[in-house]
């Protein structure tokens, strides 16, 4: 079964950056797009970026537009989303995500900033961004 479990949240000054790992386990993202969401408090889940299987970022925030970098190491099943000059508005639980891919999904991205159509989410890392 999918796991995925994210890590590298805490607390950034404005300006700061952070570095934020899923990790993977039961299936290899080989053959699984990884999306990143974010929820503000009192805010709806948003998506963030996904990143194809071969390594293509898509971006899906206006806000957070030239400020993310997403990669991925597939010798430890883990993808990983960099925010850099990160701003109070980026404060939130931060979730990432995938889906079984459909019959004939080549591994790209479409789709997958949707939250409704992803199948399998890790808990959630608390990215606080405060002075």
């Amino acid at each position: 079964q999918l796991h995925l479990v994210e890590s590298g949240g805490g607390l950034v000054q404005p300006g700061g950056s952070l570095r934020l790992s899923c990790a993977a386990s039961g299936v290899s993202l080989d053959f699984y797009p990884i999306a990143w969401f974010r929820q503000a408090p009192g805010k709806e889940r948003e998506a963030v970026s996904c990143i194809s299987t071969g390594g293509y970022n898509t971006g899906y925030s206006e806000s957070l537009k030239g400020r993310f970098l997403m990669a991925k190491d597939d010798a430890k099943n883990t993808a990983y989303l960099q925010i850099n000059d990160l701003k109070p508005e980026d404060t939130g639980v931060y979730y990432c995500a995938t889906k079984d891919p459909a019959p004939g999904e080549t591994g790209s991205c479409r789709g997958y900033g949707v939250a409704g159509v992803m199948n399998y989410w890790g808990k959630g890392t608390l990215v606080t961004v405060s002075s």
